[in-house]
């Protein structure tokens, strides 16, 4: 079908060649004929029936040939088309012949003839109209007039050689061209119907606005899932009932045409008739345009609504999961002290133990519970931390606390602890308590890890700009970092260093370092464990901070 419609546009454009060809014959012979009859008395008898004859043969022939290509609309065959340039080489003949041969004004419309060749027939057919018609002027001389073979005869003769090649190359180029043309326009099509029907038969909506938000396109998709016709605003401005329609969405793409910025991720709501809501992920694309014209964008969008419900049954098997995983481990690290309470309780209940052993298990009982009770007190405060109200905290000073209380905690006897902070007082905003107790755990941490004579060294400093631990985007960072000369942290431990109720120190409950995580966490920041360059563990901390100096009560 496209190959078919190709070849019309041949056609016609052969048609209006023909066309101007028709129009131009009966123009010349109509201006002939009435300058014969204007001239009647000068004219002779043979000139004027000449005039009279080809005016007739050329009305006629040319009527018929209209009525042919125009009327009933069918294609001229090779034949036709020679037919029609013989005869115009003819009637160009028979006009130079009565308008005084070698004398005559109008041998130049030759190489009209000879062009006119040279578009609607092959590279062969216009140089051989080019020869008929150099014959046919010389033989009309020298029959006629009894011309001889004079340099200006010559020279006609040559132009016309030479024009018939010229027009025929280019004629020749020409219709080459045509044909890639045509053939790239077919091919054009094709891809078109076959990306329309592809996009009309896609579940996945599509809306494409040009640079000044009217609607270019929109499939079928695209007005089930925000329950709209948009045929008929095609062409209109559409941003703002797009964002009628699912908001947000004319906002999005108004953005990508401004700034030129593709939109990855957008989530959206549409309402469709019966008052459903269907949930939208929406994405766009900028299509840039040239220099000058204002880009366009396109928003391809689905329904996720029951993506999202499948995320969210997700997530809560997930939290259920760890629930169970968290009850499983703290139901472990209580049965342990039940177990030597009870163990102890039994003996004591005997009433055969002399008083040395009877002191021993009244001391464990001790013990036992306060480990238990120590235990219970770190989950609940793991399992209650939550953000408070947020002020500015001067991060000297409060690291400065930590240190003072640390050092005097009795696990930490011996153990020397340094702070270094860069020049630059150093500010950020969050929950000082929170900050507080997560440093508080860290810097007991170092110090327990470094053990008697360790060294524990705090550090501070403004990172001078937004930065992306581990795909984290913090704006103008501060780093604090904890490190201690202690054993440090095995490969294998890393993953789990943050988990509650893991550790690898005797005693210790494995919440302090989970509390520190989302403590940090809470404040969108970044807990990350290393080597020391030392040796032994170094953890890093990065929190926002605020640009520059800030004013404000400081925690």
């Amino acid at each position: 079908m496209l190959h078919k419609k190709d070849g019309q546009r041949r056609q016609l454009s052969r048609r209006d060649i023909l066309r101007w060809v028709y129009l131009g014959r009966l123009v010349l012979l109509t201006g002939i004929l009435a300058g014969a009859f204007y001239s009647w008395f000068a004219a002779t008898a043979q000139q004027t029936l000449i005039a009279v004859v080809m005016f007739l043969i050329a009305l006629a022939v040319t009527a018929t040939s209209f009525w042919f290509t125009h009327l009933l609309g069918r294609e001229p065959n090779q034949n036709f088309l020679y037919a029609q340039v013989v005869l115009d080489v003819a009637l160009v003949t028979g006009v130079v012949h009565i308008t005084l041969g070698p004398e005559s004004n109008f041998s130049p419309v030759y190489i009209l003839v000879i062009s006119a060749g040279a578009l609607l027939l092959p590279l062969p057919g216009g140089v051989l109209i080019g020869g008929l018609a150099s014959i046919a002027y010389f033989a009309d001389l020298v029959w006629a007039f009894q011309e001889n073979l004079t340099p200006q005869v010559g020279a006609q003769i040559g132009l016309f050689t030479i024009v018939a090649l010229i027009t025929g190359l280019i004629g020749d180029r020409l219709r080459q061209a045509g044909l890639a043309l045509g053939e790239v326009a077919s091919e054009l099509m094709q891809l078109r119907l076959d990306t329309g029907d592809i996009l009309a038969n896609l579940g996945t909506g599509v809306i494409t606005v040009d640079g000044d938000g009217r609607l270019a396109y929109a499939n079928p998709a695209a007005e089930s899932l925000i329950g709209r016709s948009l045929q008929e605003l095609v062409g209109e401005p559409v941003l703002e009932e797009l964002e009628r329609l699912a908001p947000g969405m004319g906002g999005v793409l108004e953005g990508s045409i401004r700034d030129g910025r593709s939109v990855a991720r957008f989530r959206t709501t549409s309402t469709l008739p019966g008052a459903r809501r269907v949930r939208l992920g929406v994405s766009t694309a900028v299509l840039e345009r040239s220099v000058g014209e204002a880009n366009s964008a396109t928003a391809i969008f689905q329904d996720i609504t029951d993506l999202e419900r499948i995320d969210e049954l997700n997530l809560r098997a997930e939290r259920l999961e760890a629930v169970a995983e968290l009850s499983a481990s703290l139901a472990h690290e209580i049965k342990n002290p039940l177990a030597s309470i009870r163990s102890s309780v039994e003996q004591l209940s005997g009433g055969r133990l002399d008083g040395h052993d009877r002191g021993v298990l009244e001391r464990l009982v001790l013990t036992e519970s306060d480990r238990l009770s120590r235990l219970l007190s770190e989950f609940l405060e793991f399992s209650t931390l939550k953000m408070g109200p947020r002020r500015e905290i001067d991060l000297l000073q409060l690291i400065s606390h930590c240190v003072a209380v640390v050092e005097r905690h009795p696990d930490l006897e011996g153990v020397s602890v340094a702070i270094e902070m860069d020049g630059d007082p150093l500010r950020v905003m969050g929950d000082g308590d929170l900050l507080h107790r997560a440093l508080f755990n860290l810097v007991l941490n170092a110090g327990q890890s470094a053990g008697s004579g360790g060294i524990v060294v705090v550090s501070a400093l403004r990172e001078g700009g937004d930065i992306r631990p581990r795909g984290a985007e913090i704006e103008h960072a501060v780093r604090i970092a904890v490190r201690d000369n202690g054993p440090g942290v095995n490969e294998e431990e890393v993953v789990r260093i943050f988990d509650p109720f893991f550790t690898t120190r005797q005693g210790g409950s494995g919440l302090g370092l989970a509390i520190v995580h989302r403590a940090i966490e809470a404040h969108q920041g970044v807990t990350l464990v290393e080597r020391a360059p030392e040796g032994g563990a170094q953890f890093v901390i990065y929190v926002p901070g605020i640009p520059g100096e800030a004013s404000g009560d400081v925690a």
